[in-house]
This record gives C-alpha cells, sequence and structure tokens, in this order.
C-alpha cells in the first residue's frame, strides 16, 4: 500500500505546523497555504487546511516511508480492483480516469474512519 501517514484537518496551517515543529517535525513538503507534510524519523503527518473535516489514514503507492520512490509496487488501479472484489465498498475515486500514473481513492472502515490510497506518480 505504499508510505503510511495520518492526514489531520487544521483549523490553521501556520500555527499547526509552528506547534508539530516544536514536537521535533520538520516540513518536507506542501504549498505554504492550505497543506503541508511534516516528517519526524519514521513518523509521516500531513496537516490540511479547509480540505477534510476527518482525520483520515493515508497511505502511497510507489513511496517508500522517507517519500523516495520504490521500483516494484503494486499499482492503485490493482489495488482498487482487489478491494472491490473483496466487497470493500469505494468512495471517491480517480482511477478510471487513465491508465497509469497519479490517482486516488477512499474508503471507509467499519468505525467510520476515513481512508485514502493516494499515488503520485
Amino acid at each position: 500500500m505504499g508510505a503510511f501517514s495520518i492526514s489531520l484537518p487544521v483549523a490553521d496551517l501556520a500555527v499547526s505546523t509552528e506547534f508539530y515543529s516544536t514536537l521535533g517535525f520538520s516540513v518536507t513538503g506542501g504549498d505554504e497555504e492550505s497543506w503541508a507534510i511534516l516528517m519526524n524519523g519514521p513518523v509521516i503527518i500531513g496537516l490540511f487546511q479547509g480540505m477534510f473535516d476527518k482525520p483520515m489514514l493515508t497511505f502511497n503507492p510507489g513511496w517508500a516511508n522517507d517519500t523516495s520512490e520504490i521500483d516494484g509496487f503494486t499499482d492503485i488501479r490493482a489495488l482498487r480492483d482487489a478491494y472491490v472484489e473483496a466487497g470493500v465498498s469505494i468512495g471517491d475515486d480517480t482511477t478510471q480516469d487513465s491508465d497509469s500514473g497519479p490517482a486516488s481513492f477512499s474508503m471507509v472502515d467499519p468505525d467510520g474512519n476515513p481512508i485514502l490510497i493516494d499515488q503520485h506518480r
């Protein structure tokens, strides 16, 4: 499923980024306006202002936990098809838009926790 992170909705990106920086996280990506990716060792946190309303588990096929690209990963379309075949309900889904490359889909676990599978390459 790729690199794992927790994606958190935040009210103020700058305030939240400063807070997590105080805890030892470093900004490794983002747009400085609505989202930021922070790392502390192997731990990855995504902060998102105004993009969604609940914390979300996020997996990135094709990335290692240090966000480097890995070869030989399972494409998101194959993951989606396997989950559908296993009876998992899929939510937002862009995997049908192309045969390869970036795409995403979401699902919800039995307790209502959102999960995002988000392939960037």
